[in-house]
């Protein structure tokens, strides 16, 4: 029920804001694990195959919680679950995150960790968002929906980001203690900043707990409301559609690094035109929700969709344009300069030898070179080996000028895209999901929104599920990374002919939930 002056508040509540901040708090997750800083960092430690081990590691966490959330969601909404169900999954994603930093020399348990964090964190964000309808009205819910991702932008997409990119600036990006930090301020973050939600919000709608409570009463309800959503033609097919273009977005968060890395950009390049797509999208979720409000949250929507499509355009392209000039580089250099230079075993040569490997992929490497340049003319050519790697070195160039000069340039342009694409998805990254999930809050019945949501949830996750096994696959199948996006431009426009012709139906949904 709502209460008649419930539209005219303008400030948020107590319960509103400490909901709000749960974003604030978990968000740094979402950008330094899932996104930005620890992709790169496992990639480079697992080496060659590593984005696709991250694309199965992501997919398996995402079906766990896809299976469990249906389960999870109906146990919910009993009086007194959420709340416990809640605060467990935090803590899981808090404590596995950590433990991530404690296993940086094996690749494999750090997979494992990342997996039990993610399902933690995803498990978290499902009663987080099932608690909105807890917390504040239809009128409210685009607008509080919305602040929600907003300050997790501003708030644990930029503040510690920025703090972990500059401890990884200082101390050099492949330093363990810098690495291990970006890693444990997200536990501390999440933890400390969860506090208010912990305080402040409780469950309000519920059903109550009576002596026939048990697991059968518990499926029947999902299967209850898995025919309601059936039965009503508009909420299936909003839903069908969010299965999809949900899909690419939830990829396009979890492996645009990785394919950045796989391509060959500069890591700290990418991580600083991702804090770009957290600054524009501050302002840009407020934003969507006041377009919504204008336009109708359907149409927004749509645009949204549109906008990702072209995104995924862009992102094919960029790794369509430099793969043949990054595979016609690593041919030459691994034919005249890598395997020629196999068996050196003095530390400064091998140190250069690495460091000039990397010199057209990695901006850091550029210093390390210069480094070892210096440390090479001030031992006046005492070292052979050094001296060796360094005649191979230019003799490499010399007979390359052309091909190194074409991948220079690709990376060059490639670079560009990312920024341009990083601008863009900041647009829409948190409008699309904030009026997704605040538009599906208004059509469900509030005592049971966990249930429902739990469904919501399941959709989403089982779209997290295919999106990176197709790309990982594709990109497997094929040998380059770019062919995978193609899965996720079909994934969204499958989404968008959904939502056009299914658009009647949604404008036709009854707001009143049925009993």
């Amino acid at each position: 029920m709502q209460t008649a002056k419930a539209p005219k508040k303008k400030r948020f509540t107590v319960k509103e804001w400490s909901w709000i901040m749960y974003d604030w708090a978990n968000s740094i997750y979402a950008t330094n694990i899932m996104a930005a800083i620890f992709p790169t960092i496992f990639v480079s430690i697992a080496g060659d195959a590593g984005d696709i081990w991250w694309g199965y590691g992501t997919s398996i966490a995402t079906f766990i919680v896809a299976i469990l959330a249906p389960v999870l969601g109906a146990v919910a909404d009993y009086k007194g679950m959420k709340k416990k169900l809640f605060t467990a999954s935090m803590l899981v994603g808090v404590v596995f995150t950590f433990t991530i930093a404690l296993v940086m020399n094996n690749w494999r348990l750090m997979l494992v960790g990342y997996i039990l964090s993610r399902i933690g964190f995803s498990a978290s964000c499902l009663f987080y968002d099932s608690f909105l309808t807890d917390v504040t009205t239809d009128e409210r819910m685009d607008k509080v929906s919305s602040w929600g991702y907003a300050m997790g932008y501003i708030g644990g997409s930029t503040i510690p980001f920025v703090i972990s990119i500059a401890v990884l600036l200082a101390l050099g990006y492949s330093n363990p203690i810098a690495q291990k930090f970006s890693i444990v301020i997200v536990s501390v973050w999440w933890l400390v900043f969860s506090i208010p939600f912990l305080k402040n919000v409780e469950q309000t709608h519920y059903i109550e707990r009576t002596g026939e409570t048990s697991i059968g009463q518990i499926f029947r309800n999902i299967g209850h409301t898995a025919k309601d959503i059936f039965q009503r033609k508009g909420l299936f097919l909003f839903v069908v559609a969010y299965f999809f273009y949900i899909d690419g977005v939830g990829t396009i968060i979890s492996i645009s690094t990785a394919y950045g890395t796989v391509l060959g950009l500069g890591t700290v390049g990418m991580i600083l035109a991702l804090l770009v797509t957290q600054i524009v999208a501050m302002p840009c979720s407020i934003w969507f929700a006041n377009i919504a409000a204008k336009i109708t949250a359907l149409k927004a929507l749509i645009g949204a969709i549109i906008i990702y499509t072209l995104i995924c355009c862009v992102g094919f392209y960029m790794g369509y344009s430099l793969e043949p000039h990054q595979e016609a580089y690593e041919t030459v250099l691994k034919a005249e300069f890598t395997d020629p230079l196999a068996d050196v075993t003095d530390e400064t040569a091998i140190a250069l030898r690495d460091a000039a490997r990397k010199l057209f992929t990695d901006k850091d490497a550029e210093v390390k070179w210069a480094d070892e340049i210096i440390k090479y003319t001030e031992e006046q050519r005492a070292n052979p080996e050094v001296d060796r790697v360094l005649g191979n070195f230019a003799s490499f160039l010399g007979n390359n000028v052309k091909t190194v000069e074409n991948f220079r340039s690709a990376i060059s342009f490639s670079t560009i895209l990312f920024w341009a694409m990083a601008f863009m998805v900041g647009t829409v990254q948190g409008g699309i999901q904030a009026v997704s999930r605040s538009y599906f809050g208004k059509l469900i019945p509030k005592e049971r929104s966990n249930e429902f949501f739990g469904f919501f949830d399941i959709f989403g996750k089982f779209a997290s599920v295919m999106g990176p096994f197709l790309y990982a696959t594709i990109g497997s199948w094929t040998g380059r990374s770019s062919y995978g996006v193609l899965a996720l431009i079909a994934l969204f426009l499958v989404g968008l002919v959904i939502m056009i012709c299914g658009k009647k139906s949604f404008e036709s949904l009854d707001y009143e939930t049925a009993e």
